[in-house]
């Protein structure tokens, strides 16, 4: 057996399924599915299991990695959250580049599976990061996609379960003393925008800041220091800013959109003048919205200051 993906779940049945749908139209077949899964009570376990995964009892995520590496049969680990969905030649790829580079332990970048252009911006600025800090002594590395040989795992003695958050940074952290982490170059994955969702696209970047300065200047995160539920996606969001932020840029797509339609039906040779003042009335109305929206915004941050 090659390659061993390991899965932590908890109440993953909307998810789950797209994931092993996207492991199943895999090029590469020498691979099994381990889900450890954290008392589930939907159908999570029972997708599992419908998809051939092997089933074993998960907890928090270092728990669940931990748990699926012990019953793991490959030489390669691979850990990856339930809302990720792989391109069908994702495996093939990433264990061919970790044997040709001589890669132990490593991850790749990602692309939201979300069409606002602020999710692409953040996801870009994500990826910029992660490039720039792999050669770093305590690189950023996202859990939702860890792949290491068995054998580094075994010698680093897995996920830390006692700490709150970053354990995967932690993780990463101890590895590299005995090999270097590098990404991949030939793939990446697509992954939900689920979490930006539940926490506010500036709500969870000011978190993710919080949790860096803390591992930086104060060690690694044994207590609560920030609310970070595991699961729990179907809550609403709380950030008004992120709301506002996401009706602007639906009134600037509806503006793009419109301006298209008028640049395609109005801006021929033949129809240059044919509805023009039409077309500039409507683009106008789309236009004052947005602005509206933009002012809006910024009288009640002013307000707040």
């Amino acid at each position: 057996m090659k390659i061993s993906i390991i899965i932590p779940t908890l109440n993953e049945e909307e998810y789950l399924p797209k994931l092993l749908e996207s492991i199943k139209k895999q090029t590469f077949k020498d691979y099994e599915i381990i889900v450890a899964d954290a008392g589930s009570k939907d159908k999570t376990v029972k997708i599992a299991r419908r998809y051939g995964a092997r089933v074993v009892k998960g907890g928090l995520p270092a728990v669940g990695r931990n748990s699926g590496a012990k019953a793991a049969k490959g030489d390669f680990l691979f850990f990856l959250d339930a809302d990720v969905i792989l391109p069908k030649d994702f495996i093939e790829k990433a264990y061919n580049e970790m044997q040709s580079r001589f890669l132990d332990i490593s991850s790749c970048k990602y692309r939201p599976i979300s069409n606002l252009r602020i999710d692409k911006v953040m996801f870009d600025f994500a990826n910029m990061l992660l490039k720039a800090d792999q050669f770093s002594d305590d690189p950023l590395v996202p859990g939702f996609c860890i792949f290491i040989t068995k054998r580094l795992f075994d010698r680093v003695g897995g996920f830390d379960e006692t700490l709150k958050m970053a354990e995967d940074h932690e993780f990463v952290k101890r590895a590299i003393k005995f090999r270097p982490y590098r990404m991949l170059k030939s793939t990446g994955i697509k992954l939900s925008v689920r979490r930006l969702r539940k926490e506010g696209r500036f709500n969870l970047a000011w978190k993710y800041f919080i949790v860096a300065m803390h591992r930086k200047f104060k060690g690694e995160i044994r207590k609560d220091i920030i609310e970070y539920e595991f699961a729990g996606y179907n809550k609403k969001n709380k950030s008004k800013i992120d709301r506002k932020l996401i009706e602007i840029e639906r009134k600037i797509n509806a503006l793009n959109k419109e301006y298209k339609k008028f640049a395609g039906r109005y801006f021929r040779p033949e129809r240059i003048t044919h509805g023009y003042a039409k077309g500039v009335t409507k683009l106008k109305k789309e236009f004052n919205k947005v602005n509206s929206a933009f002012r809006r915004l910024l009288i009640k941050k002013r307000t707040k200051k």
